[in-house]
């Protein structure tokens, strides 16, 4: 289910590089390799074992081709996925697009009790993101800990590690944004947020067992140094 030989990732293609041979059958995911939301659909892309299936097109977004905007992406964001000659945009709609269009494990649930609870998890991410990103610039152990608390209690609904009980793309959706969180929220904060969350650390110590999560993760030190000049600086 997962890949057992690390992916050679491609070069980043930035204002300088030429675009691939656009439309031509092959299928793409337009990603930048620090961008939780492009994570979302890499780690369910390599879930699936679909390294072969969709090829990765790192974008620099800081630097970015003139061309994804005017020949790819309008909206000129990542992650999108050139498939069957169009394009798809924003990272919920992308992992399920992929695990509806594409073989490999189902990552969502047939119960329509866990259907039900994947939506309003899927619901609550731009909340839990803001709320986190707010707390910066107040009281991180109150403001944040809100947050943290909900995953906490969702955590304790079904048996098993994960939201749903077992992994699923809701899994998919938040690990990128806790792992960032949890860096910065102990490294400038010294607020560790598993401290009196059990489930928690379960559920963030199961998914770095897992090679298509690992394989994505970003560079600690870059990611507390990126969130210290946006939020901080």
């Amino acid at each position: 289910m997962t890949a057992t030989v690390k992916e050679v990732l491609p070069p980043i293609l930035d204002s300088t590089s030429q675009p691939p041979p656009l439309f031509d059958g092959t299928t793409r995911l337009y990603t930048n390799l620090q961008c939780p939301f492009a994570q979302r659909v890499w780690i369910t892309r390599n879930y699936k074992g679909l390294q072969d299936k969709i090829k990765l097109v790192p974008i620099d977004l800081a630097n970015r081709p003139p061309w994804y905007k005017e020949k790819v992406y309008p909206e000129n964001k990542v992650p999108s996925l050139e498939h069957d000659n169009k394009i798809i945009g924003e990272s919920l709609d992308l992992v399920k697009y992929l695990d509806t269009h594409f073989e490999g494990p189902t990552l969502l649930p047939d119960e329509p009790a866990k259907r039900e609870f994947a939506e309003e998890l899927f619901n609550y991410t731009d909340t839990f993101n803001k709320t986190v990103f707010s707390s910066f610039k107040g009281d991180v152990t109150k403001e944040a800990g809100v947050a943290f608390d909900y995953l906490e209690s969702a955590l304790e609904k079904f048996e098993g590690p994960f939201l749903l009980g077992e992994i699923s793309l809701v899994d998919f959706a938040y690990i990128p944004f806790v792992e960032r969180f949890q860096l910065f929220l102990q490294e400038v904060y010294k607020y560790d947020v598993t401290i009196g969350r059990p489930k928690l650390t379960t559920w963030i110590e199961e998914l770095n067992k897992i090679d298509a999560y690992t394989e994505t993760k970003p560079d600690p030190e870059y990611v507390v140094n990126f969130y210290k000049k946006r939020f901080l600086g």
